[in-house]
């Protein structure tokens, strides 16, 4: 009954948020709303569905990309589910943080992965891109999750699509994921398919964006072959082939990574599975434990966002968080798109 009665709020709800985004984004067309511009080149990665795309290994390769290319980076998030307030300094790029709660988890990720790149978290994008380029020598800012923040101009709008997404999915909040409607994505000036080695519903995206004037890349999720401990010690994947293994994670797409663990040749025996960004407690992790150990499990694996909101206790059964990347194709469709904002 409770069920029926959700389901049917949901109908009137997902009207009015779709009024909302709709005339909001109107008014920004219409320039009645004004977007603010760094004194700078800006990289917007975003989406235009709630979580699970694969915005943090997308930025981190961006990151990683312009710095081979000889450009100053930073790297502006929102910092989603930290306990500070206000704009502030996640790293330098040399002084890491020790903790995630402060900056959230994705923020903090991309601190330990990344060397030489300052990273602000804060509700407003411009102003925490102001923090970067007022304190450090910046050429270009990548703001992580930032399509829908309209008020901050941006030189290239990269939207991701997990290619799990189908009809039933592409419905506005609550009845679906879609943060805005699709034809919000006449905004971008690149589509990336993200996860096509995972899901098999491209003929429904291709459909969706026939008439979208767009380039449209492809994209998959690759493991690497080391996988990481909470006190960075390491394990070979091949030591893991066909040993029973327990999976915990709180992603937006953990279906997703279920899939991605198969394809490391594991015995999967079971799965917690929680919302994005949740915060582990102590009996979430002994509970995980104690199922892990009833079913068998000689491992637990989980995320690498995931690996670092792990308390720190007594593990009966080792974690490991599985290391991901990101592959474009064409990649030379994507590198001469970056190139040609500094021409």
């Amino acid at each position: 009954m409770l069920k029926i009665i959700i389901r049917l709020l949901s109908h009137p709800l997902s009207f009015l948020y779709g009024l909302v985004t709709t005339l909001r984004n109107y008014l920004y067309d219409a320039n009645i709303f004004y977007t603010n511009k760094l004194p700078c080149k800006v990289i917007s990665v975003g989406n235009i569905t709630t979580g699970g795309s694969g915005k943090t290994p997308t930025v981190e390769f961006l990151a990683l990309y312009l710095q081979s290319i000889g450009k100053n980076v930073g790297i502006v998030s929102r910092g989603y589910g930290r306990s500070s307030k206000h704009i502030k300094l996640v790293t330098d790029g040399f002084n890491k943080p020790n903790s995630w709660e402060q900056y959230g988890d994705e923020a903090f990720l991309l601190s330990q992965n990344l060397n030489s790149i300052p990273i602000v978290v804060g509700e407003s994008k411009y102003k925490a891109g102001l923090k970067i380029v007022t304190e450090f020598d910046i050429d270009v800012i990548i703001i992580d999750d930032g399509f829908q923040h309209r008020s901050l101009h941006r030189d290239l709008d990269i939207v991701l699509i997990n290619s799990k997404d189908t009809k039933r999915t592409h419905k506005l909040l609550p009845l679906g994921s879609l943060r805005e409607r699709i034809s919000g994505l006449k905004r971008a000036d690149m589509i990336v398919y993200t996860k096509t080695n995972l899901y098999n519903n491209l003929n429904y995206l291709d459909d969706l964006l026939k008439n979208v004037n767009i380039e449209i890349l492809n994209s998959i999720l690759e493991t690497k072959s080391m996988l990481i401990g909470k006190d960075k010690q390491e394990i070979n994947q091949a030591d893991l082939k066909l040993k029973n293994v327990y999976l915990l994670s709180a992603i937006g797409d953990n279906r997703g990574f279920k899939k991605t663990v198969k394809k490391i040749d594991v015995n999967i025996v079971g799965h917690s599975k929680f919302i994005d960004h949740f915060k582990f407690k102590t009996n979430h992790l002994k509970k995980a434990q104690k199922e892990a150990k009833r079913v068998g499990a000689k491992y637990i694996i989980t995320t690498e966002k995931d690996l670092i909101k792990i308390p720190n206790v007594n593990l009966e059964i080792p974690i490991y968080a599985l290391k991901t990347e990101m592959h474009f194709s064409p990649l030379s469709k994507l590198e001469d798109k970056i190139i040609s904002l500094f021409i």
